[in-house]
């Protein structure tokens, strides 16, 4: 059985996890999509619940191999994707997909998924917004949220070809603004 797809994208620190962890909570028969990735695992970050981590020769494997739905080297020897086996997980049991993806991930996934996606876009309200956010978590250097920084200036271009753009400079009502749009687009 195939479902649909809800695709959040947004530079990091823009709140697409929050927004995510929002949705799940909703009864909308929604279901995260964990992604895999080649990075150490943060603070309190579980295998199999956040992330399926893999060291880098297992990923390159899991790619020659064809396993994954989109896949990207999101920063030099930085591997991110999304396996076959966990879409079908979800859909296997009734679900639609929910992924938190960076904005590459997730236009290679609307263009995969077509007709059964939507892809949002959230957009932080200003650059210095994003790195203020990012310096609080402290949870990464100064190399790190530069380049995070560097990459989400980058991103934002992105923007204009997503379903929707939402920014999100008060969470409250941006989740708000999203759990409408998805409403809406589970309902068709």
């Amino acid at each position: 059985m195939e479902g649909k797809c809800i695709i959040l994208c947004a530079p990091s620190g823009s709140g697409k996890t929050s927004i995510t962890k929002f949705l799940l909570g909703q009864d909308l028969g929604l279901e995260f999509s964990i992604s895999a990735c080649n990075r150490e695992k943060r603070g309190n970050e579980t295998n199999g619940v956040d992330y399926h981590f893999f060291n880098t020769e297992d990923f390159k494997l899991r790619i020659d191999n064809d396993e994954f739905v989109e896949w990207e080297e999101v920063y030099k020897d930085n591997y991110y994707g999304t396996l076959k086996t966990e879409i079908n997980r979800i859909w296997n049991v009734g679900h639609n997909v929910i992924f938190d993806v960076d904005v590459e991930g997730g236009l290679s996934l609307t263009k995969h998924f077509g007709e059964k996606a939507m892809a949002i876009f959230i957009k932080p309200p200003s650059v210095a917004a994003l790195e203020e956010r990012l310096r609080g978590r402290g949870t990464e250097d100064e190399e790190k949220i530069q380049k995070r920084l560097a990459k989400a200036e980058k991103e934002l271009d992105y923007a204009k070809w997503f379903d929707n753009i939402i920014v999100n400079d008060d969470l409250e009502t941006a989740q708000q603004e999203v759990l409408t749009i998805v409403k809406s687009f589970l309902r068709k």
